[in-house]
């Protein structure tokens, strides 16, 4: 999609951080943006900030785990506008703590965020922009906790739900492609972003909310902070580029080759036999 004007996209997470910096992004292009939240009240003041740039804005509360809010959001979407182009499935939480001490309801939790929220966007929408005229693409946040492992920081349920999610996309890519349907995933490293505190909002039948920031997470120790609403500028060149991969860090690529290059050993080693 290389002119953007006057086309639509949603995003969810949309509230702030990454979220925040994309919908900006997309009506810095002239794209309507449905707005999509699960903390009340945020989407609707990222909304008055998209409408400065004039074009339409349609917050809402939603809850990615959700089905029938996001079946009901999809009959609103296309009520209003006709159309989605650009989807973003940008949600996430995050988990801290080492892999072996985390509960079941963290895993529940990560997943059916981290996971099934991109899932359930994608088979609300997809059949959706199948069916309609217009262009269509759609975003995964995934994150380079997808592509490699953080020895820093204990991530294992996050990078777990991240991989699972990267697999997904890239799957979703290959079935899509023929279609015309573009598929990207984002792999951003360190953002300004309040994901740390994600506990926040931790519905109760996953052991309800926290406050301060995830066990073992620091921010700063996974690389540099950059401005969330750059890496919205950085989603936008990839979507009008039909990248698979979206990074925002490229000084985190020698952290993949690494883990790659563990595997290519591993390889090696049995094929010396």
């Amino acid at each position: 999609m290389d002119n953007l004007s006057g086309k639509v996209a949603l995003v969810t997470g949309a509230g702030s951080g990454i979220g925040r910096g994309i919908a900006l992004a997309c009506a810095d292009e002239g794209m309507h943006v449905i707005l999509a939240d699960v903390q009340e009240g945020t989407a609707q003041a990222v909304a008055a900030e998209v409408e400065t740039r004039e074009v339409q804005a349609l917050p809402v509360d939603l809850n990615v785990t959700d089905t029938v809010a996001y079946e009901w959001l999809a009959e609103q979407v296309y009520a209003e506008f006709g159309e989605l182009n650009l989807l973003v499935n940008n949600a996430g939480v995050l988990t801290g703590g080492v892999v072996t001490e985390a509960t079941q309801a963290d895993w529940d939790w990560t997943f059916s965020v981290n996971m099934y929220g991109i899932v359930n966007g994608v088979q609300t929408f997809l059949p959706r922009m199948r069916a309609q005229d217009g262009e269509a693409h759609i975003v995964n946040t995934v994150s380079m906790a997808g592509l490699r492992l953080n020895e820093v920081i204990p991530l294992g349920v996050y990078s777990a739900s991240k991989h699972a999610a990267f697999a997904y996309s890239e799957s979703l890519r290959n079935e899509l492609a023929a279609e015309g349907i573009g598929v990207s995933a984002l792999c951003p490293g360190g953002v300004d972003t309040l994901i740390g505190e994600a506990g926040r909002n931790r519905p109760n039948q996953y052991g309800g909310p926290s406050e301060g920031a995830a066990r073992g997470f620091s921010p700063g120790a996974m690389s540099q902070q950059m401005d969330p609403e750059d890496v919205g500028r950085i989603v936008i060149k990839g979507v009008k580029a039909n990248r698979w991969l979206i990074f925002s860090h490229p000084e985190l690529r020698p952290h993949v080759e690494r883990r790659y290059q563990r595997i290519m050993d591993d390889f090696d080693f049995f094929a010396n036999d």
